[in-house]
C-alpha cells in the first residue's frame, strides 16, 4: 500500500483534472452540451434503453436526463419509439445523424488531447490510458455490485457516467 501522502497528492491531482474536462468541454459544439454528448456515448456503447436505465447509468436524476434526453431527440440524433412490452414508456436509439454527431465529438476531443499532449511519447499516452483505466476498475469495483478487492475480473463495471466518457472524453 502506498504512504498517505501519495493519497493525498493523488487526490490534489484528481482535482486538478477539472480543468482538463473544461478544456474539453469548450471543445465541443455549443449545439452539443456535456450531458447530450453523455447521451450519445451511453446510447453507443450501451445500445437502445430506455429512459430509465439511461438516467441511472448518467447518474442523474429522471429530470435532467429526460431534459437531455429532449435536446438530442430536438436535432434529431435520437428516436424515441414506444417500448413493445410496455407502451407507455419509449425506447431511445440512435439515430445516423446521432452516430455522425458522435464522430464529430470524438475528433474534436481527439483533436484537443493530440495539441496539448503534443510532446508526450506514444508510450507516456499508453501509460496514463492504462492507469486511469486501472483506477476506474478500481473505483467500479468497489462500488454496490463490483467484485471483491483483489479479483476484478473486468466485468464488475458499475456502468455510470464515467464510463460514457472513454468513447469522447468529454
Amino acid at each position: 500500500m502506498a504512504a498517505r501522502s501519495r493519497y493525498e497528492e493523488l487526490a490534489r491531482q484528481l482535482s486538478a483534472v477539472g480543468a482538463v474536462k473544461r478544456g474539453l468541454a469548450r471543445a465541443l459544439p455549443p449545439d452539443c452540451p456535456g450531458g447530450s454528448a453523455a447521451v450519445l456515448t451511453l446510447l453507443d456503447r450501451h445500445g437502445e434503453m430506455r429512459l430509465s436505465r439511461l438516467a441511472e447509468l448518467m447518474a442523474v436524476d429522471l429530470s435532467v436526463t429526460s431534459r437531455h434526453v429532449a435536446h438530442v431527440a430536438e436535432h434529431g440524433w435520437i428516436e424515441r419509439s414506444p417500448d413493445p412490452a410496455d407502451k407507455r414508456s419509449r425506447i431511445l436509439r440512435l439515430t445516423a445523424g446521432g452516430h455522425a454527431q458522435l464522430d464529430e465529438l470524438t475528433r474534436r476531443t481527439t483533436d484537443v488531447f493530440a495539441r496539448n499532449l503534443s510532446d508526450w511519447s506514444d508510450d507516456d499516452v499508453g501509460r496514463l490510458n492504462e492507469l486511469l483505466s486501472r483506477l476506474r476498475d478500481s473505483f467500479a469495483c468497489r462500488g454496490p455490485g463490483g467484485c471483491a478487492p483483489g479479483s476484478h475480473s473486468g466485468e464488475c463495471r458499475n456502468g455510470s457516467i464515467d464510463d460514457a466518457y472513454t468513447r469522447t472524453s468529454v
